[in-house]
């Protein structure tokens, strides 16, 4: 049994026939996922993109400039191959798995879809109270686990996650906000399109929002991992729920987690403070794939101290960037494996 030696590693990545450090982030990319993977010679196997849909009771307060009518409708979408999320995982080889977590309209005659409902029409409005039940969000975190489990046991040890959620920039939105002690106005965009209009009722919807929450006196009795639990409860998506516990799981259990952007970085977010005090590394073990064009997302991941990938302009969310960004995974750890060493090539080391 290979025992794994992180100062190896990086010997192993400076003694490639280059010269040292001229592959940029893709020596630093390699030098994570062998540590993630706890090995010199890294691999990549059968790779599971998980889309999770739901629908959110914030959507009621014309926080977007979607109808919710469309989560439904991309999902269905996505079952017969017209999305881009599509096309990416058929470009890109990834087992596209299509998750109802709560939308809004009975998808039971798509059997592509996996049903997983925690309530069916979505989360509550958190303009009044909070989104879900602490019974809802434990069947969230019940069913991250079980998503990534079974891709395991398919084989998988890289996953992406997307999201399908009308209005899911708002919560998100909030949970920057409240995690990084930054104000609202730095952290509201316009979502999928809305206007400068559009933008300042959804900046004054969730401000009143917060505003109640903080009223009720719960960030003053709880801090830390508690706290952080307590605002995914009241402000969370089930989407966005599923996808914070995908993401634990997958840490755990040393799987290539491929983050996406602003409402999946999010969701990293929020689950690196749910295990604050037991992983304080979390992020080191997450890839951040793409910065997209959300108002507050560059931000999010500088406050993060992480770098993303990639930064295309891309606002479509499905985890589409976190597909874009896989040939560039898959370049680092052939690096590892496939590129020559001086000595076996008997070349000089001329650095």
């Amino acid at each position: 049994m290979e025992v794994f030696d992180s100062s190896s590693l990086q010997q192993k990545i400076d003694n490639l026939n280059k010269p040292k450090g001229s592959l940029g982030r893709l020596e630093e990319l390699a030098y994570q996922i062998g540590v993630i993977q706890q090995t010199l010679s890294p691999r990549l196997c059968h790779p599971v993109h998980l889309l999770l849909g739901a629908d959110h009771g914030i959507e009621h307060e014309d926080v977007s400039v979607s109808p919710r009518c469309i989560t439904c409708q991309q999902m269905i979408n996505f079952t017969r191959g017209g999305g881009g999320v599509n096309m990416f995982c058929r470009q890109h080889g990834f087992d596209l798995r299509l998750v109802d977590v709560g939308v809004d309209y009975d998808l039971s005659a798509y059997p592509q879809i996996l049903s997983r409902k925690v309530a069916p029409h979505g989360t509550a409005n958190f303009r009044y109270g909070a989104a879900m039940s602490e019974a809802e969000l434990q069947r969230c975190f019940d069913i991250g686990r079980e998503l990534v489990d079974a891709a395991v046991a398919d084989g998988s040890n890289i996953i992406s996650v997307g999201e399908m959620g009308i209005a899911n920039t708002s919560p998100s939105s909030i949970w920057m906000s409240l995690l990084l002690d930054l104000p609202l106005e730095k952290c509201v965009g316009a979502g999928a399109g809305l206007n400068s209009e559009g933008i300042r009722h959804k900046l004054d919807v969730l401000r009143e929002s917060m505003e109640r929450f903080k009223e009720s006196g719960t960030l003053d009795i709880l801090d830390g991992e508690e706290q952080a639990h307590e605002v995914l409860r009241y402000f969370g998506g089930f989407e966005m729920a599923v996808a914070t516990a995908v993401m634990l799981r997958a840490v755990e259990k040393r799987i290539i987690l491929l983050v996406d952007g602003f409402i999946m970085t999010a969701c990293a977010l929020m689950a690196s403070r749910l295990v604050a005090t037991r992983q304080p590394d979390f992020l080191d073990r997450c890839i951040f794939c793409h910065s997209g064009d959300e108002s507050g997302h560059r931000l999010m991941l500088d406050k993060m101290g992480v770098k993303p990938l990639l930064s295309l302009g891309l606002r479509l969310g499905e985890g589409t960037g976190a597909l874009c960004a896989f040939p560039i995974v898959d370049s680092a750890v052939r690096m590892l494996n496939e590129m020559g060493n001086f000595k076996d090539n008997e070349i000089t080391k001329y650095f």
